[in-house]
């Protein structure tokens, strides 16, 4: 192995010995915690597993991480490049806007990606015609043009029963709002906005089990969570309607609301704190088997090996430049981002 990438791997998976006293200092002058977490409440599940495992070992016995804070993808990045945080979960990457806020305040980062998901569109169980929707069905609904004009069934579909429709969905600072708009709409700001909203998916998933005539969109891994209570609407595409599932987003045939997650990681920090360093080797090394318990897509062995290499040689910034891929294939959409890896002045 060539001597640069020793040392850099070293770098990163080095030594722990007095990370837990370093982040018990940290936390006693400045009564904040080693490590702090917010963002995307579809990302937070993920990583709270993380924490909870790291926690079990060794390395993670004292090192303090607060509360991983669930206040959507676009209020963690505004938490993240203002320095309030060291990891931001996003269900989507960052945005033109957040790039100059992070350049602004001299913060670089490692976008480093995590799972896939799939947006799902549920109905209560008790719906018997909404069987799959096309994604003509899903903007007519959910347009800007459709608020206060589109409330019923029949409305969507002229063969669909006339009976009101309750919407519910992730509010504006969710990245899965951003996603499903970009998909959907063609922009992720053009939104009806007369539905129920919220950051907490639980609160969505009460909302359309609650209601015979009820729809909404959310994480997979929270519908695989609620199924006994919801059901899920197959996406008409090319190969026909097809419903949300690992294998489904693996077989790259759940098209366009397949979307990658990440985390973001502050780059000083992580180079300066055993803590840290510890803690994001943790979660992508056991990244296969967190990401399958909690519900949603895991990327390959060899996929999350790509990701680590990210770090081994210190690849930061973002390789998506602002733009949020839709249509993308998991194959594709990884590839973009471990691109950088393959550049000439990366290689040994």
């Amino acid at each position: 192995m060539p001597s640069r990438l020793l040392s850099k791997t070293a770098l990163v998976l080095g030594t722990v010995v007095g990370a837990s006293l370093l982040a018990q200092g940290l936390e006693a002058q400045t009564g904040a915690p080693a490590i702090a977490i917010s963002g995307s409440s579809t990302v937070a599940p993920i990583t709270e597993m993380a924490v909870k495992g790291f926690r079990t070992t060794a390395a993670g016995r004292g090192i303090s991480i607060g509360a991983v804070v669930e206040n959507g993808t676009s209020a963690g990045f505004r938490d993240f490049c203002s320095g309030r945080t060291t990891v931001n979960n996003a269900s989507r990457p960052i945005n033109t806007k957040e790039l100059k806020a992070c350049d602004s305040a001299g913060i670089r980062f490692y976008e480093l990606p995590i799972a896939f998901d799939a947006i799902t569109v549920v109905v209560n169980p008790a719906n018997t015609w909404a069987r799959s929707m096309s994604v003509a069905d899903l903007k007519r609904l959910w347009s800007p043009a459709a608020q206060g004009k589109v409330t019923r069934w029949n409305q969507v579909r002229n063969d669909w029963p006339d009976k009101p429709i309750r919407l519910f969905g992730p509010g504006k600072d969710s990245g899965t709002f951003d996603y499903f708009n970009k998909a959907v709409n063609g922009d992720e700001d053009q939104s009806r906005s007369d539905f129920v909203s919220s950051e907490d998916d639980n609160v969505l998933v009460k909302g359309v089990a609650g209601d015979d005539n009820a729809l909404g969109y959310f994480g997979f891994a929270y519908f695989k969570a609620n199924q006994n209570k919801l059901k899920a609407v197959a996406i008409a595409g090319p190969r026909g309607a097809i419903l949300p599932s690992v294998q489904s987003v693996q077989d790259e045939v759940y098209q366009p609301l397949s979307r990658p997650l990440f985390i973001y990681v502050n780059e000083k920090t992580l180079s300066s704190s055993p803590a840290l360093r510890a803690f994001v080797t943790h979660y992508l090394t056991n990244a296969p088997q967190i990401v399958s318990r909690e519900g949603s897509v895991p990327l390959s062995n060899r996929q999350y090996e790509l990701v680590k290499t990210k770090m081994l040689w210190q690849i930061t910034g973002s390789a998506f430049s602002g733009d949020l891929p839709v249509g993308l294939t998991l194959g594709q959409l990884l590839n973009r981002s471990i691109d950088q890896i393959k550049r000439p002045e990366f290689r040994g």
